[in-house]
């Protein structure tokens, strides 16, 4: 069936690291095999023949110029611009929209936009556009705080999104009372200069504490964290049905030494880890074993229907919106101490070079024989052993070693490591946030990602060999105007690059500033110059981990991605692969399109609970003095990160100093023109914190000394600007209890 390769052709031909093929190329470079390549010239004829696509130089095939005017869904920047997504792709791909000229639209909204072509770059057509249409809202339903006037109720609408106070009038004596955090439904959003004016559906409880913030980014991101009966109910009988000592056909590894490794405050344990002792050869196999999820939740029954809308599991301070039920994720999934439990297992085996010379998969079952937390298994690396048992230290150590000489060829071979700050959040007994620590770097974390990383591509080359798509984790290589800012940027910065960046070009600049003041500014414009990481079938590989093929295996648990993989790979070892009907590979990108959005989704979430705790700390802080970083600028001024809290603020162009400021955005610069003085992404200065709104989400600083009122260029930097507060957050000695609040990243 031709639509079964419709949105993967269109997938790849909007891929920005895509060359102009004839068919015949293209499907060689998607993999798709030769008795289908009949099918796959239908889905090429009907693209053409609905001007989806058109014909080049050559007859290669590409997406037409983009159009006068596009539709398509918006999606603001909280610095003030955003983007209008097409909804029929075009070879320019989405639409630039500048600050101001966004029309009123908001996040998700369906638009229509003026394209105006603003000249040529490097060779291509340059774009903006503004919304003259909103054709349909993507949301009715705002989070906010209560509030009232003599006059009338309304609520003040948390972040940036929608600035307008919402007017409510069905608010009783017995209803909320003001400061009480709520949901309102919009019925009417009023002609201009007009408030729109809604209902209350639901209130969640007293601003400021914990678990109403929390409901309220749940509700606000509009996260499911209820299962219905139908998908508990289907999890309860996977549960009933699991019988540990039922096994047949699965290889017993119960008396093999396998531990896990995991943060203090886990319980879902999702992969453990064994080793063998060197052969003759001076061998080694790696036994990588992931909680057999497949195995509990039947293909297509409302758990998975549930689970596959969810597609990840969310992590907040104090709370988990899980992907699957806790009597499963928790229960008979997890790899718990001392438990029978089925796992798909990888077995890696490598020479005395950490060199792969041999891979095995097999449905398997483990008992674990201790749960280690990462700073226990840190604690035997530094041979402080705390009467663990011998195996488990004779394991620890060798599986150190193993993974120094998987990255060390990895290195090599050019994978990338960023060196960027983060933080754990430390809560007291009240649920505030008091302090935040440096999230923990020891090896031992190093470890198990090494190890995950081998499994995921010791999977995808598996699937590759087979010929069977999956959707894999794809990272694309950064594209030729991407890397040209950087490298002129870098420049700038007093470091000489080549034009053309490879991964070692890469390695070697990240290792020349390591150390150095610029080491952020220059981690930070490296890891901008990249696409984020998604899910999709395509055979792009893994840019940042130097690898050619990639995909997600080891969380299936928290990740749909990785249960889609667990079930292909349970069909190979039951030798009914080459049974199961061809791919959909059009069904595969739409999957994967929706499970990188709800990862974008759970992220966002995350990140923003996070910038409203440690906003709430800054309150207390208000007119102290801190060291920070520049990390970027605009027309209207300049972010400078806490390097204590790792927050961004808006230091304001006006509040700079009294001088004609010039704006070099691609030199990442602010140059005053009478004094001479030059502010640039990397550089320290100390601000004193000015103002912060947590319902806004913004944060303000000024410089450590008040300055004359500054004088901008109109032309470069008179422009009004939104606040902005970014995430991060606070680092000194903590006062209560750390609480792990990043997403694990284990596999990347």
């Amino acid at each position: 069936m031709p639509h079964r390769y419709i949105d993967a052709i269109l997938k790849r031909l909007s891929d920005k690291t895509y060359q102009p093929l004839k068919p015949r190329q293209l499907a060689k470079q998607m993999g798709i095999a030769e008795e289908q390549y009949g099918v796959f010239r239908q889905a090429v004829k009907q693209l053409r023949e609905s001007g989806r696509i058109v014909l080049g130089a050559k007859d290669a095939m590409m997406l037409p110029e983009i159009s006068t005017r596009l539709e398509g869904h918006y999606r603001p920047n909280p610095r003030g611009f955003g983007f209008v997504v097409p909804l029929t792709l075009n070879s320019h791909g989405d639409l630039f929209i500048p600050p101001g000229k966004g029309g009123g639209a908001l996040n998700g909204d369906l638009v229509a936009a003026r394209v105006h072509r603003q000249g040529s770059k490097d060779g291509k057509n340059v774009y903006s556009g503004e919304i003259v249409e909103i054709i349909q809202r993507a949301q009715n339903r705002f989070v906010g705080t209560l509030d009232r006037t003599a006059e009338a109720w309304f609520v003040l609408p948390d972040g940036s999104n929608m600035s307008k106070p919402i007017v409510v009038r069905d608010v009783g004596a017995a209803g909320p009372k003001p400061g009480s955090k709520v949901v309102v439904e919009i019925i009417k959003y009023g002609d201009e200069g007009q408030l729109p004016t809604g209902v209350l559906v639901e209130t969640l409880g007293k601003e400021g504490e914990l678990e109403v913030e929390t409901q309220a980014v749940i509700r606000a991101h509009g996260l499911a964290d209820v299962f219905s009966d139908a998908a508990l109910a289907d999890a309860r009988k996977a549960v009933e049905a699991f019988d540990a000592a039922a096994a047949d056909g699965r290889e017993d590894l119960t008396h093999t030494t396998v531990i896990t490794i995991d943060p203090l405050d886990a319980r879902d344990y999702d992969d453990a880890i064994s080793l063998t002792h060197p052969d003759k050869n001076g061998n080694v196999t790696l036994g990588v074993h992931i909680a057999d999820v497949s195995h509990f939740i039947p293909e297509n029954g409302d758990l998975d229907n549930e689970a596959r809308q969810r597609s990840t599991s969310v992590y907040f301070p104090r709370r988990v919106v899980p992907m699957l039920p806790e009597i499963l994720s928790n229960g008979v999934c997890s790899l718990q101490e001392g438990q029978r439990r089925f796992c798909k297992s990888a077995f890696i085996t490598y020479d005395a070079h950490a060199k792969v010379v041999d891979t095995r998969f097999a449905e398997t079952v483990i008992s674990s024989a201790k749960r280690l937390t990462y700073d226990e298994a840190q604690s035997i690396c530094d041979r402080k052993t705390g009467g663990h048992d011998e195996r488990i230290v004779d394991l620890v150590l060798r599986m150190e070693q193993l993974a120094r000489r998987i990255e060390s060829r990895r290195r090599k071979a050019g994978m990338l490591h960023l060196e960027l700050p983060e933080v754990n959040l430390v809560l007291d007994d009240n649920d505030k946030v008091v302090d935040a620590v440096p999230e923990d770097t020891s090896y031992s974390h190093t470890i198990i990602e090494m190890f995950m990383v081998e499994a995921n591509e010791a999977v995808a080359e598996l699937m590759n060999s087979l010929g069977r798509p999956i959707l894999r984790r794809v990272h694309p290589s950064p594209d030729v105007h991407a890397s040209k800012n950087v490298t002129t940027f870098i420049r700038a910065c007093g470091h000489k690059l080549p034009t053309n960046l490879s991964r070692h070009d890469l390695q070697a600049l990240l290792a020349t500033v390591k150390g150095k003041p610029e080491s952020y500014a220059v981690n930070l414009a490296v890891l901008k110059m990249f696409e984020q990481a998604e899910y999709a079938p395509s055979l792009i590989g893994h840019f940042a981990l130097a690898s050619e093929h990639y995909c997600h295996f080891t969380s299936p648990i928290r990740r749909y991605p990785d249960l889609t993989v667990h079930r292909m790979l349970a069909e190979h070892c039951r030798k009914t692969l080459t049974h199961r009907p061809p791919e959909d590979m059009s069904e595969l990108v739409r999957l994967g399109e929706h499970c990188s959005a709800a990862e974008r989704k759970a992220q966002a979430a995350e990140n923003e609970l996070r910038e409203v705790l440690v906003l709430q700390l800054l309150q207390t802080k208000l007119g102290e003095v801190y060291d920070g970083v520049i990390t970027g600028v605009t027309n209207f001024g300049m972010f400078v990160q806490l390097r204590q809290f790792l927050v961004d603020g808006l230091l304001r162009i006006e509040d700079i100093g009294d001088d004609w400021w010039q704006v070099d955005a691609r030199l990442g610069q602010i140059r005053g023109e009478m004094s001479g003085r030059t502010f640039r992404i990397g550089d320290t200065i100390k601000v004193r914190l000015a103002t912060v709104d947590v319902a806004r989400r913004q944060l303000n600083v000024v410089p450590e000394k008040a300055p004359e009122k500054a004088r901008a260029r109109k032309s470069k930097s008179s422009k009004k600007a939104p606040d902005v507060a970014k995430k991060k957050a606070v680092q000194a000695k903590p006062k209560g209890k750390k609480v792990q609040t990043r997403r694990r990243k284990r596999g990347r």
